[in-house]
């Protein structure tokens, strides 16, 4: 028979339980692996909370961006996390992305390229296939709108150029930023990829708007078009 015992945060000195640490340190002092233990509350008969979840960073290298990708299935792979705890870990990954996304919105104003895609990242950073939306600006660059025109690629699906441009005019806009991501991290754009970004800057150029940049969201990083002088 092993040896092994597994020691209960109930075991640990109180400084190092997680629930703990948090009331007497704050949250910053907690590692990612203690926030996972605290979300999902017990692990299983050879590990704690804190173990599982430490082992469950590890699968992704230790990245919760890569987390962030994982759906409830994958996180039920592991012995102790049932749907009920799959759900908390995906809420409040979710959560953190909507947090960032409103701290970026709360700016309103864009004035480079880092600026649209700290914007862009929480929509589109952890998704597993593409989207193409579109950010509109004012006179000042200040954000009156973005919405999504298409989802699936760009080779894959057909990008209307109508659409896009009556939702700028719509909404007076002067200015606009096409973003799209590449869920296989790759920072390079395709023929497509600057096809599209020439017939919209076209088109939108025949009703005096601009089109400032098409900027490519990967896993953690981003391209510019308008920075790589492809525009």
């Amino acid at each position: 028979m092993s040896e092994y015992k597994k020691i209960k945060l109930k075991e640990w000195a109180v400084e190092d339980r997680p629930r703990e640490k948090l009331l007497v340190k704050g949250a910053r002092s907690l590692t990612d692996a203690e926030l996972i233990g605290i979300l999902i509350g017990s692990g299983n008969l050879n590990e704690t909370a804190v173990e599982l979840g430490r082992r469950i960073l590890v699968s992704v290298n230790n990245n919760l961006n890569d987390l962030g990708r994982k759906g409830i299935d994958y996180l039920k792979t592991f012995n102790g996390i049932g749907e009920a705890k799959a759900i908390s870990i995906v809420a409040a990954l979710e959560l953190g992305k909507r947090r960032k996304e409103a701290e970026v919105f709360v700016k309103k104003k864009i004035t480079s390229s880092r600026d649209g895609a700290d914007f862009f990242t929480p929509l589109l950073g952890d998704l597993n296939h593409e989207e193409f939306w579109v950010l509109l600006l004012d006179r000042g660059n200040k954000i009156i709108d973005h919405f999504m025109i298409s989802q699936g690629g760009i080779s894959g699906t057909v990008i209307d150029v109508r659409i896009i441009l009556k939702n700028a005019l719509e909404k007076l806009a002067s200015s606009l930023i096409l973003c799209h991501n590449h869920p296989s991290g790759t920072m390079e754009a395709s023929e497509a990829d600057l096809k599209i970004t020439r017939k919209i800057r076209n088109a939108a150029a025949v009703m005096d708007i601009s089109v400032l940049d098409h900027i490519i969201i990967g896993q953690n990083s981003y391209l510019s078009l308008a920075d790589e002088g492809m525009m």
